[in-house]
């Protein structure tokens, strides 16, 4: 396919619209199913970067559950205790135990539901059935992956009335080192963002606790590769192979710190007893839920949320550059940050040394920024 009609741009005064390769090349994916959008296009082409990255760093499959160029969360394909599986809506799923993929996908599409309602699934390996399933349920607009099994695809076109829109990537296909943008007429150039993001990149430790395990490295992965494909400014929480908060798109990077945070917060607050133990109606849908689960978190007393959250820790924290004031790392301790990766270069970062200090947080600087605009 040399190049597909779009039905309009990000708005539907915005006419015409296609996708196309500048040499006349062929398109690096199939539609197998719907008619995909502009923006649905923009959330699977960096949803694939996104999970295909993880897969190779971490060599787990990854997927991802992006809205509006921004991925709500992603998570590689560990598996799933009882109360996590409660939390993500996923305990009556057979054969998830048996599926890395989609335990995957549990993951990030559990992790912040309310963002991930009409969500656009990136995978990083063949979709199988169970995960199909899985999102055959929720509200969602498509999936991009490197292939599907037949099973999978039979469910997959049968969502929406076979109207959902379902994509299959090349996974061998690689983009031009140089990549180009318009605005206003005027054509941007720049080298792809080709960094790699890795265990290996977090061994310039600078604060006292110098004791980084293997999993919070993981962690830190899981959450700079995932800044990667995120609007600036951003930073990401991750907690046990998975994005569990994403603050996204903010001026202010303590904005970022507390919106990720607060999301943080909610999903660790999801898993405890004070939440596994409410009861709905079984005519009530998922989204329903979902809502009335936020509000019940939101009217707890802060004393009860407190005392509960106070007991976490393990959770890293990735920022996309620098933190310039330690009011930062004062946010991101209170929702059990104990490691920290962020580029370093800031004039201050003597005082965000000095607050992880004062914490026992573990903080490396990796010397990388990862702006994506």
């Amino acid at each position: 396919m040399k190049e597909f009609e779009l039905k309009y741009g990000c708005n539907p005064n915005q006419k015409p619209a296609r996708i196309y390769m500048e040499d006349g090349g062929s398109l690096p994916v199939e539609i197998l199913g719907g008619r995909p959008g502009y923006i649905n296009f923009l959330d699977a082409l960096n949803g694939w970067q996104l999970v295909r990255e993880l897969d190779e760093a971490l060599g787990l499959p990854a997927a991802a559950s992006f809205k509006h160029v921004s991925p709500s969360s992603a998570a590689i394909g560990l598996p799933l205790g009882e109360a996590l599986k409660r939390a993500c809506f996923v305990d009556d799923i057979d054969g998830l135990d048996d599926s890395p993929l989609a335990c995957a996908y549990a993951r990030a599409r559990g992790t912040d539901r309310m963002s991930s309602f009409g969500d656009w699934v990136a995978l990083s390996r063949p979709c199988d059935e169970v995960t199909a399933r899985i999102i055959r349920r929720e509200v969602s607009d498509g999936v991009i992956a490197p292939g599907y099994s037949p099973k999978a695809l039979e469910i997959l076109k049968g969502k929406k009335k076979g109207g959902y829109n379902v994509v299959r990537i090349d996974p061998c296909y690689e983009p031009a080192p140089l990549e180009k943008k318009q605005v206003f007429g005027v054509t941007f150039q720049q080298g792809r963002n080709d960094v790699k993001i890795g265990p290996e990149l977090f061994k310039n430790i600078v604060t006292k606790n110098r004791e980084l395990p293997p999993e919070a490295a993981r962690d830190l992965t899981v959450s700079l590769i995932t800044l990667k494909y995120t609007q600036s400014n951003s930073v990401c929480y991750a907690l046990d192979g998975q994005a569990i908060g994403v603050g996204a798109g903010q001026q202010s990077r303590i904005h970022c710190t507390r919106l990720a945070g607060d999301k943080a917060d909610k999903w660790l607050l999801r898993q405890s007893d004070l939440l596994l133990g409410l009861s709905f109606p079984k005519d009530m849908g998922r989204a329903d839920r979902d809502n009335a689960i936020d509000v019940y978190i939101d009217e707890m007393p802060k004393e009860k949320k407190r005392e509960y959250l106070d007991k976490i820790k393990g959770v890293a924290l990735g920022s996309d550059a620098f933190f310039p004031f330690g009011d930062n790392i004062e946010r991101a301790r209170l929702s059990g940050v104990s490691y920290v990766a962020e580029p370093g270069g800031s004039v201050r970062d003597d005082a965000v040394i000095e607050a992880c200090d004062k914490y026992g947080i573990v903080m490396a600087f990796t010397g990388v920024r990862l702006f994506h605009h």
